[in-house]
């Protein structure tokens, strides 16, 4: 039986806090960015899809840095596990981490070891979640100001 318990208890409740503030600043930021799209001329309609995607992308490098404070945080706790590949580790392994478990390209030359992989997997389905969410948004907003 596991003997950490307060190890894996810290690694699923940061885990929470980050998925929830990565659903909320997502929601806000595509609500903002859709805003500011309407409140922009009609002769400029072609290039607001191009602000969209810019701004979509601004979200999900946001919360990837999330992501990799969180795992940079959680690994400065004992007994929360390691990153294989990154020793010591720096923030910016951190991220980097958090944007290949984010963007689900999955593990290489840096991997996570112990109970931060639930915060791995996690950090993956939400990825998905955002990136998807963000591909209806653009798909939405190319509806609407793409054609003549």
């Amino acid at each position: 039986m596991y003997e950490h318990w307060a190890a894996n208890i810290w690694v699923v409740l940061a885990t929470f806090l980050a998925v929830g503030a990565c659903v909320l600043i997502h929601y806000e930021g595509l609500n903002l960015v859709s805003r500011a799209l309407a409140r922009r001329h009609d002769s400029e309609r072609r290039r607001k899809v191009l602000y969209g995607i810019l701004g979509v992308l601004i979200l999900h490098i946001v919360e990837i840095w999330l992501f990799g404070l969180t795992f940079y945080g959680l690994l400065l706790l004992p007994d929360t596990g390691a990153v294989t590949g990154a020793h010591p580790l720096a923030l910016f392994d951190a991220v980097y981490l958090a944007s290949m478990c984010y963007t689900t390209v999955g593990f290489g030359d840096v991997s996570p070891v112990g109970p931060i992989r639930f915060l791995a997997g996690t950090s993956a389905l939400t990825g998905f979640v955002m990136i998807t969410w963000s591909a209806s948004f653009t798909f939405l907003e190319m509806e609407r100001f793409w054609r003549r």
